[in-house]
Protein backbone atom coordinates (compact mmCIF):
# COMPACT_ATOMS: atom_id res chain seq x y z
CA UNK A 1 0.00 0.00 0.00
CA UNK A 2 1.06 3.49 -0.74
CA UNK A 3 -1.55 5.21 2.43
CA UNK A 4 -0.86 5.35 6.09
CA UNK A 5 -2.57 2.63 7.79
CA UNK A 6 -3.47 2.59 11.87
CA UNK A 7 -2.35 2.08 14.28
CA UNK A 8 -0.04 5.33 14.59
CA UNK A 9 4.02 4.80 14.80
CA UNK A 10 4.92 6.36 17.94
CA UNK A 11 8.77 5.87 17.00
CA UNK A 12 11.57 8.22 16.19
CA UNK A 13 12.37 9.63 13.67
CA UNK A 14 8.96 9.38 11.14
CA UNK A 15 5.99 8.88 14.04
CA UNK A 16 4.90 7.06 10.78
CA UNK A 17 4.60 3.91 9.18
CA UNK A 18 6.57 2.83 5.56
CA UNK A 19 3.75 1.93 3.61
CA UNK A 20 6.55 -0.18 1.42
CA UNK A 21 8.31 -1.52 4.25
CA UNK A 22 8.82 -5.98 3.79
CA UNK A 23 8.11 -6.21 7.54
CA UNK A 24 8.26 -10.14 9.07
CA UNK A 25 7.34 -12.38 6.44
CA UNK A 26 6.00 -15.99 7.46
CA UNK A 27 7.51 -18.92 5.95
CA UNK A 28 5.45 -19.89 2.52
CA UNK A 29 4.15 -16.21 2.47
CA UNK A 30 4.64 -13.30 -0.38
CA UNK A 31 4.59 -9.81 0.13
CA UNK A 32 2.42 -8.24 -2.37
CA UNK A 33 3.67 -4.43 -3.41
CA UNK A 34 3.27 -1.53 -5.40
CA UNK A 35 7.17 -1.32 -5.53
CA UNK A 36 10.13 -4.22 -6.67
CA UNK A 37 11.17 -4.42 -2.67
CA UNK A 38 8.25 -6.62 -2.93
CA UNK A 39 7.66 -10.31 -4.07
CA UNK A 40 4.59 -9.48 -6.21
CA UNK A 41 3.57 -6.20 -7.88
CA UNK A 42 0.03 -5.16 -7.53
CA UNK A 43 -0.06 -4.74 -10.77
CA UNK A 44 0.75 -8.49 -11.37
CA UNK A 45 -1.66 -9.61 -9.14
CA UNK A 46 -4.54 -7.64 -10.96
CA UNK A 47 -4.32 -9.27 -14.46
CA UNK A 48 -7.23 -10.88 -15.44
CA UNK A 49 -9.61 -9.55 -12.13
CA UNK A 50 -11.15 -6.27 -13.37
CA UNK A 51 -12.84 -5.24 -10.12
CA UNK A 52 -9.10 -6.01 -8.25
CA UNK A 53 -7.70 -3.80 -11.09
CA UNK A 54 -10.29 -0.80 -10.94
CA UNK A 55 -8.99 -1.15 -7.09
CA UNK A 56 -5.72 -0.71 -7.53
CA UNK A 57 -5.92 1.86 -10.17
CA UNK A 58 -7.78 4.18 -7.58
CA UNK A 59 -5.19 3.97 -4.97
CA UNK A 60 -1.78 4.34 -7.03
CA UNK A 61 -1.17 0.69 -7.35
CA UNK A 62 -1.23 -0.29 -10.80
CA UNK A 63 -2.25 -0.47 -13.68
CA UNK A 64 -1.41 3.34 -13.50
CA UNK A 65 -4.33 6.04 -14.87
CA UNK A 66 -2.99 8.43 -17.23
CA UNK A 67 -2.74 12.05 -15.97
CA UNK A 68 -5.45 14.34 -17.24
CA UNK A 69 -5.40 18.20 -18.53
CA UNK A 70 -5.24 20.31 -15.56
CA UNK A 71 -8.46 21.99 -14.84
CA UNK A 72 -8.76 25.88 -15.19
CA UNK A 73 -10.05 25.85 -11.53
CA UNK A 74 -5.97 24.58 -10.40
CA UNK A 75 -4.82 27.74 -9.32
CA UNK A 76 -7.11 28.60 -7.08
CA UNK A 77 -7.94 25.31 -5.63
CA UNK A 78 -4.07 24.75 -5.25
CA UNK A 79 -3.55 28.14 -3.20
CA UNK A 80 -6.66 27.02 -1.19
CA UNK A 81 -5.14 23.25 -0.06
CA UNK A 82 -1.61 24.49 0.48
CA UNK A 83 -2.90 27.22 2.96
CA UNK A 84 -5.09 24.38 3.99
CA UNK A 85 -2.17 21.94 4.33
CA UNK A 86 0.33 24.52 5.91
CA UNK A 87 -2.18 26.99 8.21
CA UNK A 88 -4.03 23.95 9.83
CA UNK A 89 -3.61 20.18 8.91
CA UNK A 90 0.31 20.19 9.68
CA UNK A 91 -0.08 21.86 12.72
CA UNK A 92 -2.40 20.05 14.28
CA UNK A 93 0.21 17.23 13.83
CA UNK A 94 2.88 19.27 14.85
CA UNK A 95 1.15 19.63 18.25
CA UNK A 96 1.00 15.90 18.90
CA UNK A 97 4.41 14.68 18.20
CA UNK A 98 6.46 17.67 16.61
CA UNK A 99 6.35 16.63 13.21
CA UNK A 100 5.18 18.59 10.08
CA UNK A 101 5.30 16.01 7.42
CA UNK A 102 2.22 15.15 5.44
CA UNK A 103 1.33 12.23 2.88
CA UNK A 104 -0.86 11.29 0.25
CA UNK A 105 -3.73 9.93 0.80
CA UNK A 106 -6.74 7.92 -0.94
CA UNK A 107 -8.63 10.60 -3.46
CA UNK A 108 -6.44 13.47 -1.46
CA UNK A 109 -3.68 14.22 1.61
CA UNK A 110 -2.88 14.51 4.91
CA UNK A 111 -1.49 13.41 8.43
CA UNK A 112 0.37 10.46 8.95
CA UNK A 113 -2.02 9.03 11.92
CA UNK A 114 -0.89 10.38 14.87
CA UNK A 115 -1.78 10.21 18.67
CA UNK A 116 -5.10 7.98 19.30
CA UNK A 117 -4.99 6.87 16.22
CA UNK A 118 -6.09 10.28 15.04
CA UNK A 119 -6.01 11.31 11.18
CA UNK A 120 -7.01 14.90 9.74
CA UNK A 121 -6.88 15.09 5.67
CA UNK A 122 -8.54 16.01 2.48
CA UNK A 123 -10.87 13.70 0.86
CA UNK A 124 -11.89 15.31 -2.26
CA UNK A 125 -13.05 18.73 -1.41
CA UNK A 126 -14.10 17.33 1.78
CA UNK A 127 -11.70 17.81 5.48
CA UNK A 128 -12.03 14.45 7.45
CA UNK A 129 -11.39 14.78 10.51
CA UNK A 130 -11.18 10.86 11.93
CA UNK A 131 -10.93 10.90 15.21
CA UNK A 132 -10.23 6.89 16.26
CA UNK A 133 -12.36 6.00 13.01
CA UNK A 134 -15.11 8.25 14.04
CA UNK A 135 -15.30 10.49 11.09
CA UNK A 136 -16.17 13.87 10.73
CA UNK A 137 -16.78 15.65 7.52
CA UNK A 138 -17.01 19.06 6.15
CA UNK A 139 -16.81 21.32 3.84
CA UNK A 140 -15.35 25.01 5.24
CA UNK A 141 -15.61 28.07 4.25
CA UNK A 142 -12.42 29.27 5.67
CA UNK A 143 -9.14 28.68 7.30
CA UNK A 144 -10.80 29.80 10.52
CA UNK A 145 -13.60 27.24 10.04
CA UNK A 146 -11.54 24.55 8.73
CA UNK A 147 -9.28 25.16 12.42
CA UNK A 148 -12.67 24.95 14.18
CA UNK A 149 -13.56 21.53 12.73
CA UNK A 150 -10.29 19.89 14.26
CA UNK A 151 -10.86 21.61 17.32
CA UNK A 152 -8.64 25.14 17.68
CA UNK A 153 -9.25 28.97 17.55
CA UNK A 154 -7.57 30.10 14.99
CA UNK A 155 -8.88 33.90 13.76
CA UNK A 156 -8.01 33.81 10.18
CA UNK A 157 -10.93 34.52 7.40
CA UNK A 158 -8.58 33.70 4.45
CA UNK A 159 -11.23 31.54 2.42
CA UNK A 160 -10.92 28.63 1.08
CA UNK A 161 -11.75 28.08 -2.57
CA UNK A 162 -11.86 24.63 -3.62
CA UNK A 163 -12.97 22.81 -6.72
CA UNK A 164 -13.77 19.13 -6.53
CA UNK A 165 -12.50 18.67 -10.27
CA UNK A 166 -9.26 20.74 -9.17
CA UNK A 167 -8.71 18.97 -5.97
CA UNK A 168 -9.22 15.69 -7.68
CA UNK A 169 -6.97 16.72 -10.24
CA UNK A 170 -4.63 17.43 -6.97
CA UNK A 171 -5.14 14.41 -5.50
CA UNK A 172 -3.99 12.14 -8.14
CA UNK A 173 -0.91 13.89 -9.15
CA UNK A 174 0.49 13.71 -5.53
CA UNK A 175 -0.62 9.47 -5.69
CA UNK A 176 1.34 9.59 -9.31
CA UNK A 177 4.28 10.85 -7.71
CA UNK A 178 4.50 9.31 -4.40
CA UNK A 179 3.74 6.16 -6.69
CA UNK A 180 7.13 7.04 -8.34
CA UNK A 181 9.47 7.97 -5.96
CA UNK A 182 8.72 5.17 -3.54
CA UNK A 183 9.48 2.88 -6.43
CA UNK A 184 13.19 5.56 -6.77
CA UNK A 185 13.35 4.66 -2.53
CA UNK A 186 13.44 1.03 -3.16
CA UNK A 187 15.83 0.65 -5.49
CA UNK A 188 17.85 3.26 -3.63
CA UNK A 189 21.40 1.31 -1.88
CA UNK A 190 21.63 1.97 1.55
CA UNK A 191 24.36 4.44 1.89
CA UNK A 192 22.10 7.04 -0.19
CA UNK A 193 20.27 6.64 2.76
CA UNK A 194 16.57 7.84 1.46
CA UNK A 195 14.33 9.84 3.79
CA UNK A 196 10.50 8.88 3.78
CA UNK A 197 8.26 10.09 1.10
CA UNK A 198 6.53 13.41 2.58
CA UNK A 199 4.20 16.23 1.55
CA UNK A 200 5.90 19.37 2.60
CA UNK A 201 3.33 21.59 3.65
CA UNK A 202 5.26 24.82 3.29
CA UNK A 203 5.91 23.78 -0.09
CA UNK A 204 2.94 21.61 -1.15
CA UNK A 205 4.98 19.13 -3.22
CA UNK A 206 5.79 15.36 -2.29
CA UNK A 207 9.59 14.60 -2.42
CA UNK A 208 12.23 12.52 -0.82
CA UNK A 209 15.90 13.30 -0.17
CA UNK A 210 18.30 10.91 -1.49
CA UNK A 211 22.09 10.69 -2.24
CA UNK A 212 25.74 10.76 -0.22
CA UNK A 213 25.82 13.78 1.20
CA UNK A 214 29.82 14.00 2.11
CA UNK A 215 30.28 13.02 -1.41
CA UNK A 216 27.70 16.41 -2.60
CA UNK A 217 25.46 13.69 -4.14
CA UNK A 218 22.56 14.54 -2.10
CA UNK A 219 19.19 15.71 -3.32
CA UNK A 220 15.61 16.57 -3.07
CA UNK A 221 13.72 14.62 -5.40
CA UNK A 222 10.13 15.54 -5.96
CA UNK A 223 7.13 16.34 -7.41
CA UNK A 224 5.75 20.18 -7.29
CA UNK A 225 1.97 21.49 -7.69
CA UNK A 226 3.86 24.28 -9.17
CA UNK A 227 5.00 27.54 -8.29
CA UNK A 228 5.78 31.32 -9.84
CA UNK A 229 8.05 30.27 -12.44
CA UNK A 230 5.46 26.86 -13.07
CA UNK A 231 1.94 27.39 -13.58
CA UNK A 232 1.47 23.75 -14.21
CA UNK A 233 2.83 20.30 -12.10
CA UNK A 234 6.45 19.31 -12.81
CA UNK A 235 8.87 17.02 -11.30
CA UNK A 236 12.33 18.01 -10.10
CA UNK A 237 15.72 16.76 -9.10
CA UNK A 238 17.54 19.10 -6.87
CA UNK A 239 20.83 19.07 -5.54
CA UNK A 240 21.56 19.97 -2.15
CA UNK A 241 25.45 21.53 -2.61
CA UNK A 242 26.18 20.38 -5.91
CA UNK A 243 25.86 22.43 -8.97
CA UNK A 244 25.99 20.33 -11.96
CA UNK A 245 25.77 21.78 -15.38
CA UNK A 246 24.41 20.77 -18.91
CA UNK A 247 21.48 19.39 -20.78
CA UNK A 248 20.37 17.30 -17.70
CA UNK A 249 20.23 20.41 -15.84
CA UNK A 250 18.14 22.87 -16.96
CA UNK A 251 15.60 23.98 -14.15
CA UNK A 252 13.44 26.99 -14.60
CA UNK A 253 13.80 29.02 -11.12
CA UNK A 254 16.17 26.70 -9.39
CA UNK A 255 19.54 24.92 -9.79
CA UNK A 256 18.60 21.47 -10.70
CA UNK A 257 17.10 19.50 -13.26
CA UNK A 258 12.69 19.32 -13.87
CA UNK A 259 10.27 17.46 -16.38
CA UNK A 260 7.82 19.87 -16.77
CA UNK A 261 3.96 18.29 -17.01
CA UNK A 262 3.25 18.63 -20.68
CA UNK A 263 6.10 16.49 -21.44
CA UNK A 264 4.87 14.05 -19.06
CA UNK A 265 1.54 13.91 -20.29
CA UNK A 266 2.86 13.26 -24.12
CA UNK A 267 5.21 10.34 -22.68
CA UNK A 268 3.60 6.88 -24.07
CA UNK A 269 4.32 5.18 -20.57
CA UNK A 270 3.91 8.56 -18.10
CA UNK A 271 5.27 6.53 -15.18
CA UNK A 272 8.27 5.19 -17.03
CA UNK A 273 9.02 8.73 -18.14
CA UNK A 274 8.94 9.86 -14.88
CA UNK A 275 11.06 6.90 -13.62
CA UNK A 276 13.86 7.60 -15.98
CA UNK A 277 13.90 11.08 -15.51
CA UNK A 278 14.68 10.98 -12.00
CA UNK A 279 17.07 7.89 -12.37
CA UNK A 280 19.12 9.44 -15.02
CA UNK A 281 19.83 12.61 -13.06
CA UNK A 282 20.51 10.48 -10.03
CA UNK A 283 23.08 8.45 -11.73
CA UNK A 284 24.58 11.97 -13.06
CA UNK A 285 25.02 13.05 -9.46
CA UNK A 286 26.42 9.57 -8.17
CA UNK A 287 28.85 10.12 -11.25
CA UNK A 288 29.82 13.70 -11.39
Amino acid sequence: MLEPSPPAVQDEPWFADDPTARGEVPEGRQVVSPVTTGDVLWQELAEGDAKLAEWCTGRWLGPYKSLKAPPSTLGATRVALHTLADRVISPARQRANGKIGLCWTLDGFGTPYFGADAQIRVEGAELVVDLGGEERRSRPATIGEAAAAIGFDLADETPLEIDLTAACFVADWFGFATSVLEQIRAEARPEAEPSHVQLWPEHFDVALEIGNESAEQRAAVGGSLGDESHPEPYLYVAPWTARPSGELWQAAGFPGAELVYADLRAAPDQRAAALEFFRIRLAALTTA
